[in-house]
């Protein structure tokens, strides 16, 4: 099964959401589900 992962763009809108006081608790679960899904990236040296 090929390996899936949350693209930057949907990761940095589920960040958003994430810090927006004004979003659901639904929203807020699956924003934290698509951040987990996210590869780790990969810092420059």
């Amino acid at each position: 099964m090929p390996k899936k992962a949350t693209s930057p763009r949907a990761a940095k809108a589920a960040s958003k959401v994430l810090r927006d006081g004004r979003t659901s608790k639904a929203s807020k679960t699956a924003a934290g589900s698509a951040l987990s899904q996210r590869e780790k990236s990969r810092k420059k040296k």
